[in-house]
């Protein structure tokens, strides 16, 4: 019998043999493909990448080697636009300054303004009613002031000597010369005869032609400031809907909610500022009358600049005018110190809560911090709006940080 099953010698030369041509060589071609493409997949990992000369995907901007002029190009423009603008607003500071006093002014009189639209006054009256009261009681001021205050200048340079030689025979100066020796008499001498020559209160003042330009400088600036505050209560709601169209949609009510919130905050601090201030200028003005102290309109406006400094700002003026007291007796001074002491608490516990009742509280240290800053950048400016910009930020880091952070688990 004869045995058809193959051998195997005869499997290895039919396995060897090339695949068939014809139609079923498309078929073999596909799992030749196949059969590549794994060998491709199976290579060693530690072969070596092809260099191309090409950046890494993502890269393309800092590492691409193929245009490294391009690149300087490109780092060189930048730099030189950042310089531009840097100069730009150096030069524009001033401008600058004006707009955000003007900002912070009409935020400070939205308050009365919405008040008034809430007794049925429409927008735009009750801004002519808020900037007549406003024009009337600052002329009443300015009337009422400066030439007591000019006049109390020329009293102050021309009674120096007199009051330098009261203060020599009285009690306290007394002390200090038993307490320090001569010298307390040679500074004392020291500063009379600086102050009552003319041509150091011309240094000191600037000289008069630089004292004139500051002045008119000054005035141009209050026009300025008044003008461009009364555009921005006009346009207040308007710049608020503007603003929060640069939000996403779907985040618009937030936002607007967070603006109202801020520019209220800020408006009602700057309202209870002015208020505060002026009751000091008050206080201090009564005090220095009743008590025979020199100079009670002076020292009223004295008082009114100093404690729009927050916080510090009472006892700035405390410290000021009590040292000042001193030249007319210890007495006096004495009276006065312990008087505006008293009025400094009543005014911390009861006058600040009811007055910046719907501002923003903001921790101490942060305050400090934050009029020191404005008040180096901005002067007196810089440290009225440092706490509203200080309160907003807060704001901001409690409604939209923590919430995102508060998020993440």
């Amino acid at each position: 019998m004869t045995d058809t099953s193959p051998s195997p010698g005869a499997a290895a030369p039919e396995a060897a043999e090339p695949p068939p041509a014809g139609p079923a060589a498309s078929g073999a071609g596909t799992n030749g493909q196949l059969v590549s493409r794994e060998a491709d997949a199976v290579a060693p990992l530690d072969a070596d990448p092809v260099f191309t000369g090409e950046a890494p995907a993502g890269k393309t901007f800092w590492a691409n080697l193929n245009s490294p002029f391009r690149l300087g190009l490109v780092l060189t423009l930048g730099g030189l636009a950042a310089i531009a603008l840097g100069l730009a607003f150096w030069n524009l500071s001033t401008i600058i300054i004006y707009i955000v006093f003007a900002l912070f002014a009409a935020l400070g009189l939205d308050p009365v303004v919405r008040w008034l639209g809430r007794h049925n006054v429409s927008r735009p009256w009750a801004i002519v009613i808020v900037y007549t009261a406003f024009a009337v009681v600052l002329a009443g001021v300015l009337l009422l002031v400066i030439p007591a205050l000019v006049k109390q200048i020329g009293a102050f340079f021309s009674d120096l000597p007199q009051t330098i030689s009261d203060f020599q025979k009285s009690d306290f100066y007394g002390w200090l010369s038993d307490t320090f020796g001569s010298q307390v008499g040679q500074i004392t001498g020291q500063v009379e005869s600086f102050l009552t020559n003319p041509a150091n209160i011309a240094a000191i003042g600037g000289g008069v032609v630089n004292f004139a330009v500051s002045v008119g400088t000054t005035i141009s600036g209050l026009i300025i400031v008044l003008v461009l505050s009364l555009y921005f209560l006009a346009g207040l709601p308007a710049m608020k809907v503007a603003f929060n169209r640069f939000v996403a949609a779907r985040n618009r009510a937030k936002a607007a909610a967070m603006t109202d919130q801020i520019t209220d905050s800020i408006g009602a601090y700057l309202m209870g500022m002015v208020v505060l201030a002026f009751c000091n200028s008050v206080v201090a003005f009564f005090l220095h009358l009743f008590l025979g102290l020199p100079f009670p309109a002076l020292m009223g406006v004295l008082a009114f600049c100093i404690t729009l400094i927050p916080l510090i700002g009472s006892v700035l003026y405390w410290i000021t005018a009590t040292t000042i007291a001193l030249f007319t007796g210890w007495v006096p001074a004495l009276i006065f110190a312990i008087i505006y002491l008293i009025y400094m608490q009543l005014e911390a516990y009861v006058l600040t809560p009811k007055v910046m009742n719907k501002a923003i509280s903001v921790p101490g240290a942060l305050v400090v911090i934050g009029a020191m800053v404005g008040g180096t950048l901005l002067g007196l400016l810089g440290a009225l709006v440092a706490i509203p910009v200080t309160a907003s930020i807060l704001l901001i880091i409690k409604q939209v940080f923590i919430p995102k952070q508060d998020a993440k688990t």
